[in-house]
């Protein structure tokens, strides 16, 4: 008897002595909860970051600039779009990307159909809904690749595209506001759906038809913490926790686009009103499983994706045209930026 109880005793246990053992991982997210960042939350939730010895936090973004937060030392690793990332890093804030998450690029500009506005070439005299903390980037690069100047440029004057800044809700500005408004396919598109316009009576103009869409959702950290002997007393190496991270995000990442539905109720599981988007007349359930199926387009085009994989040629395209729209003074390379050796199978 006393031996079985001892048995048991130990099993019982066990759990709370393997929590104890996990290693704290920080990881600030670019918004507030929603299936843009399932990945994470499956990879919390079905135990893959335990099985790796890790304990993450996702940090919530909203108003955080993820790239400033992680590289001040607030968060361990981040994800941000590549404008905001190089802009921050050209400031002197020094950052690594490690993994690209969403191999295609999700913004939009969307207008009514019945504007008149069917391209890029006819934004101009027109007012255009953007955003700021760093994503007005991309809304630049777009004007730029049309020659059309906006006043997001402070030296310019007469400029051909009236932008304006609003935060993130499409039902503050679009259609009373503005002429056309920037959106997500996995986000503000549907909340815009949600308002009363259908994709039908809608324009949905891809910066890729342009060739100005920029790299988005990627994951870095800090060279500091991948030089790190001993990362915050663990005894393991920055270099084992960045492979060890990697590795199970992108299987909570493979799990995700692979079980929607059940992806879709893990997040729905850490969010409240955010769940339900913005300006949305849809439940929460039906606008993250819009999202969710918009995310997984993104994070897997096709059977051939490698979850993860950086694209040299995206990333010196997005370089490009940063530079090209004067975002960046200082050409970077692939090699100055990108590290991929703790991507799992490298």
């Amino acid at each position: 008897m006393k031996k079985g109880f001892f048995g048991l005793l130990v099993l019982a246990m066990l759990p709370f002595s393997f929590a104890q053992d996990l290693v704290d991982v920080c990881f600030q997210s670019k918004w507030f909860p929603q299936s843009q960042f399932a990945g994470y939350f499956v990879a919390q939730e079905k135990g893959f970051y335990a099985d790796e010895g890790l304990n993450v936090t996702v940090l919530d973004g909203g108003n955080v600039n993820p790239t400033v937060a992680v590289a001040s030392g607030n968060c361990d690793f981040g994800t941000d779009w590549i404008a905001n990332m190089l802009v921050q890093r050209e400031q002197g804030l020094e950052v690594v990307q490690i993994a690209q998450v969403f191999q295609a690029s999700g913004y939009r500009m969307v207008a009514l159909k019945d504007s008149g506005i069917e391209s890029f070439a006819d934004l101009a005299g027109k007012k255009v809904g953007v955003w700021g903390f760093g994503n007005e980037f991309v809304s630049q690069v777009v004007f730029a690749a049309e020659d059309l100047s906006s006043d997001l440029d402070a030296t310019v004057t007469n400029p051909d595209v009236s932008a304006v800044v609003y935060a993130f809700d499409p039902a503050l500005v679009f259609p009373n506001e503005v002429d056309v408004a920037s959106a997500m396919t996995y986000n503000e598109l549907d909340q815009i759906v949600g308002l009363g316009y259908g994709l039908d009576n809608l324009t949905v103009l891809d910066p890729a038809e342009i060739n100005a869409s920029l790299l988005e959702d990627l994951i870095f950290t800090t060279p500091g913490l991948l030089a790190s002997d001993n990362f915050k007393d663990s005894g393991m190496s920055g270099a084992e926790v960045a492979k060890k991270f990697l590795a199970a995000t992108l299987k909570g990442w493979e799990y995700a686009v692979k079980n929607q539905e059940e992806a879709v109720q893990i997040v729905l599981g850490h969010c409240g009103d955010t769940c339900n988007g913005s300006g949305s007349t849809q439940s929460p359930e039906i606008h993250q499983t819009w999202q969710m199926a918009r995310v997984a387009e993104l994070v897997m085009p096709n059977a051939e994706t490698q979850l993860g994989h950086i694209d040299q040629t995206a990333f010196d395209r997005s370089v490009e045209l940063l530079l090209k729209v004067g975002l960046i003074k200082n050409p970077v390379s692939y090699d100055d930026i990108v590290d991929s050796s703790y991507l799992p199978g490298m």
